[in-house]
């Protein structure tokens, strides 16, 4: 038995928890939240989809449906209450960031089915859609957003995939999952040091004071990843740079013909957009290079409050594609900060420092394979303890429920630049 400590009670901390308890560690999860999920997590869309610009990171994605398919059983352990997976389909509308044809191939891989539509198809599937093409996104102050499109869209449509419900309550559940199995949490406590002897970590100091001693320990405390890797002494090494970033989402009644239906994915305005059992529909940015990314420097001084100009430049760009869509006066949603890494695509991975491994960069896209996350580092983390050099010989992780196989060496912190992301939080 090792004893591990993990810092975050996150989504991704909490799983990570789970998986290591599971493995007969003795786990202490540190988190400076009064609860688990209580930071970026809580601020999650929640979306379960599979697009992806690298064929492990679609594995990772198809193998982690199936765990939230298949909730209960994963977590392995009877509670009061479940989150819940609308299992409502995933359309991603064209875009040259996309890359449909190229998707297509890797689902296909992935063993992933999808269906690729032309515009007719769109046209006919989702009438209540405007099927135009307005891309590059544009800025809703420049007279060209409201010009007339003279083109239309396909799209690439899964037929699995959809959202959680309830994010903040999948991260209770797979932290009441570990307290099952013997780990414990301690809420209110930051960590202040990361202590080491030699080029090996011992443990870390929380709250300027007490000390708490360990064979491993993990990174895994999302926008404030950064912080407690300089603590550690660790980066230098990376070829793969994070940033905290500030992000809004928006909540605004969906028109009646619109709900149920697929997850949707809009580069070609630069949102995406999803419904709520409520009947609301959640509408989110992607980043398109005409609006300004609020990179944070200080994540405890952030501006949690929504903004009128993040709001209107957002569901705008919705009822352009959902005309019955009606814009509120007044924004409803949410702030959150998330850690990005300079790729898209996160870094799962052991560091220089010995005992010292990472789950960071997950760039707003990773809720969906916090399941997952959980199982990969653990085995990551026993392999590399157990002597495997898993810089020259990546761990390779076998998916139970799909068959696949997943290199970990496509989220390592010594990665070449994942040249085929969107450069968005599509990943």
């Amino acid at each position: 038995m090792s004893k591990a400590i993990v810092i975050g009670a996150g989504v991704i901390g909490s799983s990570i928890a789970l998986e290591l308890s599971r493995n007969g560690d003795d786990v202490i999860v540190i988190d400076k939240g009064a609860g688990a999920g209580q930071g970026s997590t809580s601020a999650s869309s929640a979306i379960i989809r599979f697009n992806y610009s690298t064929l492990d990171s679609i594995a990772l994605a198809w193998e982690s449906y199936h765990c939230w398919k298949n909730w209960r059983e994963h977590l392995g352990v009877e509670l009061t209450s479940y989150s819940q997976l609308f299992d409502v389909g995933v359309l991603m509308l064209d875009a040259p960031e996309i890359a449909k044809e190229r998707i297509a191939d890797l689902y296909t891989q992935a063993k992933i089915p999808f269906e690729l539509w032309d515009k007719e198809t769109l046209a006919m599937k989702l009438p209540h859609l405007d099927p135009g093409k307005y891309g590059p996104p544009k800025s809703i102050s420049d007279e060209e957003f409201w010009e007339d499109s003279t083109d239309s869209l396909g799209a690439l449509f899964t037929p699995q995939g959809g959202y959680v419900n309830d994010p903040l309550l999948a991260a209770e559940n797979l932290a009441d999952a570990a307290l099952s199995r013997g780990a414990q949490f301690r809420f209110k406590s930051v960590v202040t040091k990361v202590m080491q002897k030699g080029n090996r970590i011992i443990g870390v100091e929380i709250n300027g004071s007490e000390k708490i001693t360990a064979d491993v320990v993990v990174n895994a405390c999302g926008p404030w990843s950064s912080e407690i890797n300089k603590m550690a002494g660790v980066g230098s090494e990376f070829t793969i740079s994070v940033r905290p970033m500030r992000q809004e989402v928006h909540q605004v009644n969906a028109p009646l013909n619109l709900l149920p239906g697929p997850i949707m994915g809009d580069l070609d305005l630069g949102i995406y957009m999803r419904g709520t059992p409520n009947g609301g529909l959640l509408v989110g940015g992607t980043e398109p290079e005409c609006d300004p990314l609020e990179w944070v420097d200080n994540v405890d001084k952030v501006n949690m409050n929504r903004t009128q100009e993040r709001f209107e430049a957002q569901v705008t760009r919705a009822a352009r594609r959902l005309p019955a869509l009606q814009i509120p006066n007044t924004p409803l949603g949410i702030v959150g900060v998330y850690d990005v890494a300079s790729d898209w695509t996160p870094i799962y991975d052991r560091t220089d420092l010995d005992g010292f491994y990472v789950a960071i960069g997950t760039s707003g896209n990773q809720f969906k394979n916090a399941p997952m996350v959980g199982k990969i580092l653990c085995q990551l983390i026993s392999e590399v303890e157990a002597g495997r050099n898993h810089d020259v010989e990546p761990v390779r992780v076998h998916c139970g429920h799909t068959g696949n196989e997943i290199n970990m060496g496509a989220f390592s912190r010594k990665r070449q630049f994942n040249s085929e992301s969107s450069g968005t939080v599509m990943g």
